[in-house]
This record gives structure tokens, sequence and C-alpha cells, in this order.
């Protein structure tokens, strides 16, 4: 039997983030990682957006993440050398009935500690002259970055101070005993003990805790895939900021966002599914234009090309409200020495940072300590 002080499942940007934070704090850190990389899913598969904080409920745990991260991941961009820009962004109603949403989304803003501005029709196309709005909010707090590299900055660091990442290495068994966790990998039995496993195994997260013998099942919740669909405009982009439409359920809306060359894509959409797989059927792109010529009218026929998709690891269904993020630590589930994460979908990039030191809090807790 192998003993390490602490195992972090999954290597996403989140696990990555928290196996950075235990190095740091001097913890011995193994992370197991199921795919033959670092970060394959759904930290790799998403728009690449820093957000502001807007759309979250006041309080909850993804406005204050989101919020606290974005500035540390702004901060850790800039020291570390990490490719990212500060382009903003514009919320826009496409109808006179939509401007009373703008309003809503500004007070929820303003309630997160993030100010928008409000745009008349003649300012948002000052801006972007291609734009068709009625009115927009812009978020000059909102960018984007090189979300590999900010991976791979991560892991170097948290490498630097100890920690070693394990690809290949499936979680597949573990148990509770003698106040650690015992942990078997791709099939065999139990060879590694921890004291301390943090969950983050992302769309996996529920059913990696559900592998756990001896833990309270009433502590984990259900899995619910949200597939986002992308495409990406064959011409150049006719704008410099993202644009964003009213957020529809499930979702932010079939949005416009860029990458660091300055290309443009669309997506995500909502497509809710039983299983992950990451195919972009091509058809989808009829919805797409109708969604976007309603705030950029020129979009020609035909300009929209398959890109990717990634899987949302909801834990809320369709016909539910949106579920806040779970850091389930022993204050919750009463289980010493583990952390569970579930529902880290966006904004998870964006605060990924602060819910590593979020992570960290609930190990401080007395109930953790062995």
């Amino acid at each position: 039997m192998d003993n390490v002080d602490a195992v972090v499942i999954g290597a996403g940007v989140v696990g990555l983030a928290v196996a950075r934070a235990l190095a740091y704090a001097g913890r011995e850190v193994l992370i197991l990682e199921a795919a033959d990389s670092f970060g394959t899913e759904t930290s790799s598969r998403n728009s690449e957006v820093i957000h502001a904080g807007i759309y979250y409920p006041q309080g909850s745990l993804k406005a204050r993440m989101c919020v606290s991260g974005r500035s540390l991941l702004y901060d850790f961009c800039e020291r570390y050398g990490v490719t990212y820009r500060r382009c903003g962004k514009l919320i826009v109603a496409t109808s006179e009935s939509q401007l009373s949403e703008l309003e809503k989304i500004r007070r929820a803003a303003h309630a997160n500690g993030v100010d928008l501005e409000f745009f008349s029709r003649a300012q948002a196309l000052a801006l972007e002259p291609q734009l068709a709005c009625e009115g927009a909010l812009h978020s000059p707090m909102t960018g984007i970055i090189d979300s590999h590299a900010y991976m791979l900055a991560l892991l170097g660091q948290a490498e630097s101070r100890g920690a070693t990442l394990v690809v290949d290495s499936r979680v597949t068994s573990m148990r509770l005993e003698n106040g650690g966790v015992l942990i078997g990998i791709n099939g065999e039995e139990p060879l590694l003990r921890a004291n301390t496993v943090i969950n983050s195994a992302g769309l996996y997260a529920p059913q990696v805790a559900r592998l756990m013998e001896g833990f309270p099942p009433q502590h984990i919740p259900t899995s619910y895939f949200a597939k986002g669909n992308y495409f990406t405009l064959s011409s150049s982009s006719p704008f410099e900021r993202l644009v964003y439409p009213i957020p529809e359920p499930g979702g932010l809306g079939v949005h416009l966002t860029l990458d660091l060359a300055g290309r443009a894509r669309f997506g995500p959409d909502v497509q809710w599914v039983e299983k992950c797989e990451y195919q972009v059927e091509p058809r989808r792109a009829d919805r797409f234009y109708a969604a976007i010529r309603a705030y950029w009218p020129d979009l020609a026929d035909g300009a929209l090309q398959p890109a990717y998709a990634g899987i949302r690891p909801k834990i809320s269904g369709p016909t539910e409200a949106a579920a806040d993020f779970r850091v389930d630590g022993p204050e919750t589930h009463g289980v010493p020495g583990v952390v569970n994460l579930f529902g880290i979908e966006s904004p998870g990039l964006t605060a990924s940072l602060a819910l590593a030191a979020h992570v960290m809090t609930k190990l401080d807790d007395p109930a953790a300590r062995h």
C-alpha cells in the first residue's frame, strides 16, 4: 500500500488550481486523471471567456467565486505571462420589450459588485457598427484567455512544488478506512491510501463520489449533461467585443465570442443529452442562423462551420432552476478529509483560483484534520 497525503481526482482547470494550492501549502499532492492528458473535456471545450460575474444570484457561490476569481485570474495572467485580452462584452436587447431585461441584469450585476454601463442603440452601434439592437449593457471586465496555457501554468507551478500528475489513471474504487481513503485505479485492488481526497472530476464528480464505500449517498447529487455546440465564422469577425443576447434557460444564449487571434465563434446552444459525446451536427447551424441574425442581420448563408462541442456538468435538470456550485467538505457530509466539487460548470474557469482557495478553507476545518 502506497501512502500519499493528498489526492486530487481530475486534472481539469479546477483540479489543477486545487493541486497548486495544496502544493503551495506544503502538501504532498498526487493528481489522478483518467484521460491521457490534462484538461481534455470541459476545461478545453468552452468559450474561454473570463466572466465578470453578472448573472448569478446575489450571495451565491457562483457569484462570489466568479467575482473574486476573475480578479485573481487577471493577476495570475499578468504575473505568469498567460495570454489574455480584456476585450469587454455587450449584452444586447434586440427588441424594446427586452430593455427591461437589461435593467434586471444590470441590477443583478450591481448586487454582485459588478458595474455595467447602459448604452443606447446609437452608443452601442458607435462601438460595433454591424450590431442590431435597441440597447445594450457594456461589461468592461469581461475578457478571453488561452485556457490551455493557463492550465499548463497551473500544472507547472504545482509540479514545481512537488505535485505529480498521473494520466491514464481512472479511479474505479474507493473505501473509507482508518481516517483515510483507500483508492483503486483502473480496476485494480486499492493500492493507494490518501489522507485527503479532492473530487474534482467535473462531469463525473457525482459518479466518482458514488464509488466511495461508506460515503453518505444523500450528499451526492444527480448529474445532468447539457451539451453546447459551437460554430465558427468562415470570414473575418465583424465585431471587436463579445456579443451576448438575453440569457435563455440552461445557458447564456448563442453568443459571439472571439479567440485570441480575433476569429469569431458562436455558441454554445443548449442540448440536453444522456451521455457525453462531442460531435457537432452540421444541421444544428439552422438554429444558430436565426439566433445570431437577431443581433447581426448581415450574417450570410453558409458562413457558419461546425467547430467543437462541450458538456456542462450540471446538477440541475432542464425543468429546474440552475443549481449553484457545490463545494462539500466535512462540515456538510461528515467525512473527514474529503471534499467534493459538484456542478462546476460556467463560470468554473474564471472562478478556478477562488474555488481552490475555498477548498483549502474546507481542509482547515477541524473536522477535516487527522
